[in-house]
């Protein structure tokens, strides 16, 4: 059994810094952590977008598409499939900015990512497939579920399948914590998430720095 499962949408720049300082803690302390999807899409195009908000919708859309892709790197390789896209995907689309194309040519860009890290180039294909749409609606309503509505990502559910289940959205951070302060930042927050009756924990956001 998994020690947490990360809900995450490719395309979001918050997800992926937090889910660095979740591989940081894994790498130290050998937990295992279940990659699972939550759509941005889903999730804004269920409850509605600003008039004006073009460019979130956008880059949702591409995130839908992005995870068809990691849904079919789980189908061939399971859940080892689905970090390994996930990890080319960030390292490309987020730390090196390499976005061209990504609102009119998607499957070029996914292409593109997959050749980097020299990943099945035919997982691409799946971003417009939508046998894969039922299973990231079912995450992503199971996402919500847990943790409640109006939330974005990520959303981690600690100890998964135990009695101190507990989900929540983020943590969302500004910087990565690394070394000894992710694994002391960790046992903080599942401190914080597992303690019963903890409901919300939140101030505005910074700028993120993903060094």
């Amino acid at each position: 059994m998994a020690d947490l499962e990360f809900f995450f949408d490719p395309g979001c720049p918050w997800a992926w810094a937090t889910s660095r300082w979740v591989t940081e803690v894994v790498d130290i302390r050998n937990y295992e952590v279940s990659w699972k999807f939550v759509s941005l899409a889903m999730v804004n195009g269920d409850r509605g977008y600003a008039p004006d908000d073009d460019y979130h919708k956008v880059i949702h859309n591409f995130g839908l598409a992005a995870l068809r892709v990691a849904s079919a790197a789980r189908a061939a390789e399971g859940n080892a499939g689905t970090k390994k896209f996930y990890t080319a995907f960030g390292n490309s689309f987020h730390n090196l900015k390499q976005r061209k194309g990504f609102d009119t040519n998607p499957h070029q860009v996914l292409t593109e990512i997959l050749q980097s890290e020299s990943l099945p180039t035919g997982w691409a294909d799946a971003y417009d497939d939508e046998t894969h749409t039922p299973i990231i609606r079912f995450e992503t309503d199971l996402a919500i579920a847990r943790a409640g509505k109006d939330l974005g990502a990520p959303i981690i559910t600690f100890k998964p399948g135990t009695e101190s289940e507990s989900t929540f959205f983020g943590p969302v951070i500004s910087k990565i914590p690394r070394g000894d302060d992710a694994v002391k930042f960790w046992d903080a927050i599942e401190a914080v998430a597992t303690t019963p009756g903890m409901a919300e924990f939140k101030r505005s956001r910074i700028s993120l720095d993903l060094t």
